[in-house]
């Protein structure tokens, strides 16, 4: 989709991270002035590396949590993609003070400082855990549980703070719901690595992966590149029907964990046959899980635009020909 976007100053927050650095490059290739910080929490020096001698591309090393780094990253910027944040349910059952002081105090300072320099849009990454235990499927914006994790109480409070602040001072906000986003640059190591990239970098190495349950909880596995498109969509859709809401971002279509290490494993036995033979384990459920997640992504089509164009199996086969080469 060729979406019309430049000549624009945007801040990416979070941007040396998986999702925030992709957005970077895109809106780089747009020809937009682009400006990240990053405290490489979670983030890595090497995902902006070749975008340091652009000359678009300025890196402000900096902490959410600290007010002044927000003002000096915001300023003279005309959008924010707000995609700093702790993720992992694991992580925020672990540690919930950290995972609560970056996402939720990190996240009101930059809506301050983004009030303050009165930026035209703020647009933020949102959480599929929103849903929390809601059983409905397809998952619908309007229709909502309770939260099952820290983690999830720091993102719903996220969408409470940018409605407030739309209504109190007029700032415009989207939030963008994200289902289980996966892709190049997403890192496979760590104790809470992703599902996706962990598995890669397993059988990679011959090794088998462990799947929590019995493989028969499903996701909405999404392609980074639909992430891309639908962020880009909110800096550009008229403001008038489309903002001071949120949207889920999703391709629409669920998937087992089972179906998902099939698919890796055909994708990856390309490049060495030995991959397909590797057993899978099983061990018990993680605690915060929901069974199933299949988001409705109408709302979106409607209203951004949207139009997502990789399915996780299309999204597998750019995801692993780019782990391949990179791991």
């Amino acid at each position: 989709m060729d979406i019309c976007l430049s000549n624009k100053k945007i801040l990416v927050t979070g941007g040396a991270g998986f999702i925030g650095s992709n957005l970077c490059e895109a809106l780089l290739e747009k020809k937009n002035k682009v400006v990240c910080l990053d405290n490489f929490a979670t983030g890595k020096k090497e995902n902006i590396t070749p975008l340091l001698k652009n000359p678009d591309f300025q890196f402000i090393q900096g902490d959410i949590r600290n007010l002044n780094d927000c003002k000096k990253a915001v300023k003279g910027m005309d959008y924010v993609l707000h995609q700093a944040a702790l993720g992992s349910v694991p992580r925020s059952i672990k540690d919930p003070v950290t995972s609560n002081d970056v996402n939720i105090s990190g996240f009101l300072n930059m809506l301050i400082a983004s009030r303050d320099e009165k930026v035209k849009r703020f647009v933020y990454a949102a959480s599929s855990s929103t849903y929390g235990d809601s059983v409905t499927l397809p998952k619908i914006e309007d229709e909502i549980g309770k939260p099952l994790s820290p983690y999830a109480i720091t993102k719903y409070v996220n969408e409470l703070y940018a409605d407030v602040f739309s209504k109190t001072y007029g700032i415009e906000t989207i939030g963008l719901r994200y289902f289980n986003v996966f892709g190049r640059k997403q890192d496979p190591n760590g104790a809470y690595a992703a599902v996706i990239p962990k598995f890669v970098s397993l059988f990679m190495k011959g090794e088998s992966p462990v799947i929590n349950g019995d493989g028969e909880f499903s996701r909405d596995f999404t392609y980074v590149d639909n992430v891309i498109q639908a962020n880009l969509l909110a800096l550009i859709v008229d403001k008038d029907k489309a903002v001071n809401t949120v949207y889920n971002v999703a391709y629409g279509e669920r998937n087992t964990l089972n179906e998902l290490v099939r698919y890796l494993k055909e994708h990856l036995s390309e490049f060495d046959s030995k991959i397909k033979n590797i057993k899978v384990t099983y061990g018990p459920n993680r605690l915060g899980d929901i069974p199933h997640s299949l988001a409705s992504v109408e709302k979106a089509r409607k209203l951004l635009n949207y139009q997502p164009e990789f399915s996780l199996k299309e999204g597998l086969k750019k995801a692993v020909k780019w782990y391949w080469k990179n791991l």
